[in-house]
């Protein structure tokens, strides 16, 4: 891309994906690299600014991450975060020490108006703290513009060399005005453009894949997720019926989902493959009670069916994946990597594709979903929850019949259908058919049925979570409807079990 670009160097902190996006927000396209980055690799990049990232060392410990000191004498503008401020400090001769009192939350902190950084800022800000060291010297040249209560130094500044620190975290909720503070940066300090927009990317990148394939045929594997959605719309608007897209529906999708998937692609500008394999998949899984058997037979299957559909187009083809930024910085590689689709499980060696086509590799989730809304993707797809590969095949407890698949999938709609009727906050939130049968009464006869688990959790990160706190009317309202409506459960449950100990999957 030829926008103007912010580097972000990571020093293994928990906020560099988070940082990366601020900016992106603010109309600043950013790139996450190693913190290692050479210097001549940084000069070839043309930043017009770099960002350290936080990080879990000292930087006294051998082991801790580091850059070259060249780096601050480029003469491009450098913001240093937490980790990145004690690692400016400790590069330009200053001092850092442990912490009398560590900060962990959020704190009062006393702001230098005056500073780049909180220009038109009240002096009083609210900033998030997560520290045990803490800048006790400054180099020379820099001058402190923030402090706390406990930490004489949460900001400093060497205007005349345009190097900044903050010891507190401007990329967070928790900092009420951060996203200020990085404006004042990347606008008033780096002199930004605001060159980087949705619209911007969707333009370059279908001039992009035009470039790229030509008149070639693209095979995109389909799988109702997010990132396939919008990788197969912005293929289409791109290039028209070169692209086939092949959806597997596998059985285990909720309901009404697979009629959604081809209704919204059959209308559109491509080749739309839909193979109906339930039967296929379920005898794939038959008499399997363990999870991870069933998601590795799901998965062997994929491949094979995805073969006997591509094979059909795959004479001097592009292989398109729904890869996004986030896949790239956890491979921990920045060139252009064919990698297994999510939905396929592994690509078959007899297609001799004529290379990939990644048109999401640079976005982050939101700015996938956003760019989705602009290509006029229905709601439903665009804000779907995170589903597994093998769908309700992990959901419902034990042995897979297609019997508990329809009982799971009627149970699971009621969930889906007050909760979004309820405007309850959560983030991901599902049915489960547990392999547990109880003693119950309906009318004046005695049942022995399934109970069904209900799912329903709060995260930022989908790597820890809370439950979600649902009020009892919802749930009482929930489990009646589906003990009414739903033949073969007679009793609801609900999970308050937290990721960690648990998954936020119920498998």
């Amino acid at each position: 891309m030829s926008n103007q670009t912010v580097l972000i160097l990571d020093f293994g902190g928990q906020y560099k994906e988070l940082i990366a996006r601020r900016v992106r927000e603010l109309g600043v396209y950013s790139v996450i690299k190693p913190g290692n980055m050479s210097v001549d690799e940084i000069r070839k990049a043309e930043p017009i600014g770099i960002i350290f990232t936080g990080g879990p060392n000292s930087v006294y410990d051998k082991a801790s991450p580091k850059c070259d000191k060249a780096v601050l004498e480029l003469g491009i503008p450098v913001l240093g975060i937490c980790y990145g401020m004690q690692l400016m400090t400790y590069l330009l001769g200053g001092e850092v020490k442990p912490c009398h009192t560590s900060e962990y939350g959020t704190v009062e902190a006393e702001v230098d108006p005056s500073s780049a950084l909180f220009t038109g800022l009240q002096p009083e800000q609210k900033v998030l703290m997560s520290h045990t060291d803490y800048v006790s010297g400054l180099p020379e040249g820099f001058r402190v513009t923030s402090k706390s209560e406990n930490c004489p130094t949460a900001s400093a500044e060497n205007a005349e060399k345009k190097l900044y620190m903050t010891q507190f975290h401007p990329e967070v909720e928790n900092t009420k005005n951060g996203k200020k503070m990085l404006r004042r940066f990347l606008y008033d300090v780096c002199g930004a453009k605001g060159d980087y927009s949705m619209k911007d990317y969707l333009a370059r990148q279908i001039a992009a894949v035009r470039e790229q394939v030509g008149n070639k045929t693209v095979i995109l594997g389909l799988s109702g997720g997010v990132d396939s959605s919008v990788c197969a719309a912005l293929l289409s608007r791109a290039i028209g019926r070169q692209l086939v897209c092949i959806y597997v529906d596998h059985g285990f999708m909720r309901k009404n989902e697979t009629e959604s998937i081809c209704q919204t692609f059959e209308k559109m500008d491509l080749q739309f493959v839909c193979v109906h394999a339930e039967e296929r998949f379920l005898k794939q899984i038959e008499g399997i009670s363990d999870p991870e058997r069933k998601r590795k037979q799901i998965g062997a299957e994929f491949p094979k069916v995805f073969y006997e559909q591509a094979v059909r187009f795959a004479d001097e083809a592009f292989l398109a994946q729904g890869t996004i930024y986030p896949d790239v910085i956890e491979s921990g590689s920045g060139g252009a990597v064919i990698k297994s689709h999510h939905n396929v499980g592994g690509l078959p060696k007899e297609l001799n594709f004529l290379g990939v086509v990644e048109p999401l590799r640079g976005l982050f989730k939101d700015e996938v979903r956003k760019l989705g809304r602009m290509l006029g993707l229905p709601a439903v797809m665009v804000e779907r929850q995170p589903f597994p590969g093998p769908g309700l095949a992990i959901r419902v407890i034990g042995e897979v019949t297609k019997e508990k698949l329809d009982v799971l999938r009627e149970a699971d709609a009621i969930l889906r259908e007050e909760i979004a009727a309820s405007r309850c906050k959560a983030d991901q939130f599902f049915a489960v058919l547990t392999n547990t049968h109880s003693v119950g009464v309906m009318g004046d006869d005695r049942t022995y049925n399934y109970v069904c688990a209900l799912r329903a959790v709060r995260t930022n990160d989908f790597m820890t979570c809370e439950y979600a706190k649902l009020p009892h009317s919802l749930l009482a309202k929930i489990s009646s409807r589906i003990t009414n409506e739903v033949k073969g459960i007679n009793r609801v449950v609900y999970d308050i079990t937290d990721k960690p100990p648990a998954t936020i999957e119920f498998e």
